[in-house]
């Protein structure tokens, strides 16, 4: 009897059945092991149990399936230092970071949009005074590892209440321009009855200049005219931060 194309022959009675698919290489199999034994990791134990390279080797293989990401995720680290740092580095930076493309760093730019987005929501939620804790892990999360300052304006309504949080500015690595007059109209338009100013120090020392000293006196004394309440006045470093409020700077 003739064979037919991709097909072998059966027993008597039992016809023809497919030819047996092909078997994975040794080292295709081991990968998706690897990738499900962390999988496994992930749901039974927890993210705690996942160590940094793990954690972005996790990410690096959603967005590159047919890739060891074992590799990039060990550079990433010894290039950034840490988790966060690979993370909240800007896609410049990771494009140098060798075996790494656009889907890779757009997957480590997702993981960081989620994370300050969560953490924005929980700010969200509750007026600002009263949740000054998680303000600040969020604008640490936010702006600590900038490589060049931003000047942040977060618009408070009468409860307190964040309306909006946007940036104003970015500028160089030690300078800013602000300009009172905008950071009123602004508050003007969006009907708010405070703000608090933010900015980072991308040396990491969130010391006061004579300067930042200055223009926040400029947008107190601007915003005044108007009755709007000038709250505070954050400085984020890295890990650390600086309120003019605390230290008697307003």
């Amino acid at each position: 009897m003739r064979k037919m194309r991709g097909m072998a022959e059966a027993g008597p009675g039992l016809g023809l059945v497919p030819d047996p698919a092909p078997a994975l290489s040794p080292l295709a199999t081991s990968a998706e092991g690897h990738r499900a034994r962390m999988r496994g990791k992930l749901l039974t134990a927890g993210p705690d149990a996942l160590l940094d390279h793990e954690l972005l080797e996790m990410q690096l293989f959603l967005a590159l399936p047919r890739r060891d990401t074992k590799p990039i995720a060990r550079a990433l680290l010894a290039r950034f230092g840490s988790f966060g740092n690979a993370i909240a580095a800007s896609p410049q930076e990771l494009r140098q970071v060798e075996g790494l493309g656009e889907a890779g760093i757009a997957a480590l730019k997702t993981v960081q949009a989620a994370a300050l987005r969560l953490m924005r929501q929980e700010v969200l939620e509750q007026p600002l005074l009263n949740n000054w804790d998680r303000l600040l892990a969020y604008l640490n999360a936010a702006l600590a590892r900038e490589r060049t300052e931003q000047f942040r304006v977060l618009f408070l309504d009468s409860k307190n209440r964040l309306l909006a949080d946007e940036a104003q500015a970015r500028g160089t690595v030690n300078h800013t321009p602000v300009y009172p007059r905008e950071v009123v109209k602004r508050a003007l338009e969006l009907q708010a009855t405070a703000i608090i100013l933010v900015h980072n120090h991308p040396s990491g020392d969130p010391a006061a200049s004579r300067a930042d000293i200055a223009m926040t006196a400029e947008v107190k004394a601007a915003a005044a005219t108007l009755s709007i309440l000038l709250h505070d006045h954050l400085i984020i470093g890295n890990g650390r931060h600086l309120s003019f409020r605390r230290e008697g700077l307003l």
